[in-house]
Order: C-alpha cells, then sequence, then structure tokens
C-alpha cells in the first residue's frame, strides 16, 4: 500500500478525524490508541501501520488545522495601523476551538515536533508577504527571514501563554494584545 492508495487515505482520515473528535471531548492526554482505533472503526494494529504512536497521529490531524492558523497569521495586514485585524482574532479563535489539543501539544510535556512544525508553517506562510513589504513600518533593516521567524515565535509564545490562563481571556483580547506588540 502506497499514501496515494484510497484504502490509506480513507483510513487515515479516519483516524485523523476519530483523535479530532475525542480530543474536543477529553484531555487528549487521556485518550489511548484503543479508543481512536474504536472511534474509527479500526483494529488497533492499523493505527500502528500508519502511525508511530499516538503523538504521531495528532500531530499528522493537526496538520491542516496548522495550515489555517498560519493562514490566518500571513492575512494580518502587518503595514497598516488601525484596530485589531479580524484574521487576528480568527487565529485566536480557532486556537480557542481546539484548546485542549494546543494546550496539551504547545505544553510542557508537548511534541517538539508538532512545536517545530507549527514554528516552519508560520515562518513560510509570513515569509512571502514580509518579503513584499507587507511589515509594520521601521523594520526595513530587518531581513524578512528573520522577521518571520521572529513573529512566528512571538505568537507561539502568546499562544501558549494564553492557553496557560485558567480561564482565558476572550479571543478578542488577546488578539488585541498581541496586535498591540506585533505593532
Amino acid at each position: 500500500m502506497t499514501d496515494d492508495d484510497p484504502r490509506v487515505r480513507r483510513t487515515r482520515a479516519r483516524l485523523r478525524a476519530a483523535v479530532l473528535e475525542l480530543s474536543a471531548e477529553r484531555d487528549p492526554d487521556s485518550i489511548t490508541v484503543a479508543e481512536i482505533a474504536q472511534r474509527a472503526d479500526v483494529n488497533r494494529a492499523t493505527v500502528y501501520v500508519h502511525y508511530r504512536d499516538r503523538d504521531d497521529l495528532v500531530l499528522d490531524a493537526m496538520e491542516a488545522a496548522v495550515g489555517e492558523l498560519a493562514a490566518e497569521a500571513a492575512r494580518c495586514p502587518y503595514r497598516e495601523a488601525g484596530p485589531v485585524p479580524a484574521s487576528l482574532v480568527t487565529l485566536f479563535e480557532h486556537v480557542g476551538a481546539r484548546a485542549p489539543l494546543y494546550r496539551r501539544m504547545l505544553g510542557p510535556y508537548g511534541s517538539a515536533r508538532f512545536c517545530a512544525r507549527l514554528r516552519e508553517a508560520l515562518v513560510v506562510e509570513l515569509r512571502g508577504p514580509f518579503a513584499a513589504g507587507s511589515r509594520p513600518p521601521g523594520h526595513d533593516d530587518v531581513p524578512p527571514e528573520i522577521h518571520a521567524h521572529y513573529l512566528a515565535g512571538a505568537l507561539i509564545g502568546v499562544v501558549t501563554c494564553w492557553l496557560e490562563e485558567h480561564p482565558p481571556r476572550p479571543a478578542g483580547e488577546i488578539a488585541a494584545m498581541t496586535w498591540g506588540l506585533i505593532r
């Protein structure tokens, strides 16, 4: 079987959906591979045919979410002054809707692979607009690549801190704070 085999794609899609559904219901740390398999209606051994472990499956399931988050970060009109961009609020709403999973993946016992993948996705999405001049004024002396890495790290740091709050402040409020720091 190969990655382009329809059966492989269907099985992986069911496994990804199952782990995301379970993560929305309760703390991802408490989810077992057996429960994921049961929810996906596959044998437990099938999970290991496709993924090394639960975290590998979660990382794959989160790939689409990471892409959405990075795309929202890139949509921000960094060059323009003004109110908090809707895309920045949407970024935090996206994280808030998946808070247990992001908390697990970015927390102290989280996944270094996930954090690196999130940072990489943010850099890739930010690099283009920054190279095209869509950066806050006064940063032209910093290469776009460095600026993209800086902002990616800052966003991950703010998201991680926000997820540790109990309860987390509203998405619009943390977006406004972040926008103030970016500007």
